[in-house]
């Protein structure tokens, strides 16, 4: 299983509700066993610049390659890329 983490922070603090909402399409991509999208509770001590999290789970890489491939990913990426300042990714691989 592969978990696919992705942290966003947003330009405009006016804009998270729609870098939220936009990311929420992807999980109409049907290659995930499990996908959410959560704005960050930002209680950490130490840092809170992420505002908007993906968590998806997909089986094996395949699933996560045909996920990237999808239009709505081009699509949402299309719309939240100039919403946003920073991205940063993680895939984690399970057993």
């Amino acid at each position: 299983m592969i978990r696919h983490i992705v942290f966003f922070s947003v330009r405009d603090r006016n804009d998270v509700e729609a870098v939220r909402e936009g990311l929420t399409a992807l999980g109409t991509i049907p290659h995930s066993s499990h996908f959410e999208v959560s704005l960050n509770s930002k209680v950490d001590l130490y840092d809170n610049a992420i505002d908007v999290v993906v968590y998806a789970e997909f089986p094996d890489e395949a699933s996560l390659a045909a996920y990237k491939a999808h239009p709505t990913y081009a699509e949402t990426t299309a719309r939240v890329k100039p919403l946003r300042e920073l991205r940063f990714s993680a895939d984690v691989v399970t057993a």
